[in-house]
C-alpha cells in the first residue's frame, strides 16, 4: 500500500498572490531537529520523522511548500497535527481539495 501524500503550505498568504514561504531550509531543518524529524545524511532532501517523511524541494530557498508522507497512520497524525500548531502550517490534501488547520 502506498503512503497517503498531503502538501504542507504556510497558514499566511501573501500578497502577489505567490505562494508564501514557510521559512529557509535552515529554519526548518533546526526547527525539526527537535521533534526527531531529519534527513538521513546531511543536505538531504527527505525528512523523516514518527510515521512521517517530508521532502523539501530540491534548491529552493526560502521553502514555499513541502510534501508530506504518511508512513503510519497510528502514529503520524499525532505529530502532523503538532508540526502544524507549532510551525503554523496548514496541510493540505490534493486528491480532496481539503485543508487541515490546526
Amino acid at each position: 500500500m502506498s503512503a497517503r501524500q498531503f502538501v504542507i503550505l504556510s497558514r499566511n498568504g501573501s500578497k502577489d498572490g505567490s505562494l508564501a514561504p514557510i521559512g529557509t531550509r535552515r529554519e526548518i531543518l533546526k526547527g525539526l531537529e527537535h521533534c526527531n524529524t531529519a534527513p538521513e545524511a546531511e543536505g538531504g532532501d527527505v525528512l523523516y520523522g514518527p510515521g512521517i517523511e517530508i521532502e523539501l524541494p530540491p534548491g529552493q530557498d526560502p521553502v514555499s511548500q513541502m510534501l508530506l508522507s504518511i508512513s503510519d497512520d497510528d502514529i503520524a497524525w499525532v505529530v502532523v497535527i503538532r508540526l502544524a500548531r507549532e510551525f503554523g502550517w496548514k496541510i493540505l490534501d490534493p486528491t480532496s481539495g481539503r485543508e487541515l488547520n490546526p
